[in-house]
């Protein structure tokens, strides 16, 4: 097997392929190009989004030039895989400013210096854009049929559940197909990689490529990821884990994989680091908790740097030793006129977001689980006052992992 795919099956990136051997044939004798889609529905991608960034690291590192779609274009019509209703359309400033940030967030992830390897950024709006309907359904639209394009995932489950599909959406197959075919067409790009709703999509565009120009292109999928708990990847209590620091500070980030399910945390050392395979083997045997340190720190020096990396573990060490005052902690600042009298414990853990409800955060106190600069809080109604504050700040504590520090603005 090619090197390539051995190494995307043993990190537990592989879902499906298409013609694999041929695939993995091709790929023992030349490089290649290849491409994932991104649609910029955010200003920031999340680490839901991870998984699919780590095959453009691994295409890199294999010698092959990762090719970035960002969906300038698509994302206009909205992707309804996975979704139950229409996603919210985005007006055109919106989508622009949102395609410039997550280009800048992949450029995080992948290296310019091998001219080689080098990551191709391009904008499917600019082809989608100045298209012709009429020759576009004459000479891409008569490449499908509706009876197959009713079997595809995307469309089937929403039919089946009767909930209404826009005929908007209904080209997206169509257009992400077309993306295939151009990316073929002008950058000899003959694979493309996705998440395993994208399937059908992926299909589509190599079934399109084949019957426009007789080309041979490739598609590959990887599973969804999930964590040992059956949530979600990339989501939590608090919401998404985004790659923007503007929107989940450092620290946060390098928390989010401190605090891994110790079933996950191997499979997330293959999944979401640049450690070897035979390296995380090595370390196998290690306490739980160096792992989950190990983790952290790879992945969040992979986005934000070493020194964030360096930096983030130096405060959680600091923070749960029960001396610390907190002073490297993220934090948020409170105006001196809104500690009035009225100001209690509970209005400050609402006000910090570390809680979003008062019924929540009383349980907490009574399960001693609220601190302020490191003393337990046994009174719901406690004011909090300005002589709380410590060189203009004090620790916030809930349980034995949330903690940030409030300062007087």
């Amino acid at each position: 097997m090619n090197k390539f795919l051995k190494e995307f099956k043993d990190r537990g990136f592989f879902y499906q392929c298409t013609n694999e051997k041929e695939l993995s044939d091709l790929l023992n004798q030349k490089k290649i190009k290849a491409y994932i889609g991104f649609d910029c529905t955010a200003e920031s991608l999340h680490v839901g989004s991870l998984l699919q960034i780590m095959c453009l690291r691994l295409l890199q590192k294999h010698g092959h030039q990762p090719i970035v779609l960002l969906g300038g274009g698509t994302t206009r019509i909205g992707d309804p895989s996975g979704k139950d209703k229409t996603r919210k359309i985005l007006d055109e400033n919106e989508i622009e400013k949102n395609t410039k940030n997550i280009g800048n967030i992949l450029k995080n992830y992948l290296s310019s210096n091998d001219k080689d390897t080098k990551p191709i950024f391009v904008n499917n709006y600019s082809w989608l854009k100045d298209l012709n309907y009429i020759s576009f359904l004459r000479n891409i639209g008569k490449h499908f049929t509706i009876n197959k394009m009713l079997t595809f995932d995307s469309v089937k489950t929403r039919l089946d559940r009767e909930q209404s599909l826009s005929y908007m959406e209904f080209n997206y197959m169509i257009l992400q197909a077309y993306d295939f075919l151009e990316l073929n067409q002008k950058e000899n790009c003959i694979l493309q990689i996705g998440g395993s709703d994208q399937w059908g999509n992926i299909v589509n565009g190599v079934d399109l490529i084949k019957r426009f120009s007789n080309n041979q292109a490739y598609g590959l999928t990887t599973p969804l990821i999930t964590l040992a708990s059956g949530a979600k990847m990339g989501k939590t209590e608090n919401g998404a884990v985004w790659l923007d620091k503007k929107f989940l500070s450092p620290y946060d980030y390098w928390q989010f994989w401190r605090n891994t399910d110790d079933r996950d945390v191997l499979k997330f050392l293959n999944i979401f680091t640049d450690l070897t395979i035979e390296e995380i083997n090595n370390v196998k045997g290690k306490d739980i908790n160096e792992l989950k340190v190990l983790l952290a720190n790879k992945t969040t020096e992979m986005l934000h740097g070493e020194n964030e990396a360096r930096n983030s573990e130096k405060i959680a060490k600091e923070t749960f030793s029960e001396n610390s005052s907190g002073s490297n902690l993220p934090s948020v600042k409170i105006k001196k006129d809104q500690l009035n009298e009225n100001f209690n414990i509970l209005d400050l853990v609402i006000f910090s977001k570390l809680e979003k409800s008062k019924s929540e955060v009383r349980r907490l106190i009574k399960n001693n689980g609220v601190k302020i600069n490191n003393e337990i809080i046994i009174d719901e109604k406690k004011i909090i006052s300005i002589e709380l504050f410590n060189d203009n700040f004090l620790k916030l504590s809930l349980g034995k992992k949330r903690h940030i520090k409030i300062e007087l603005n």
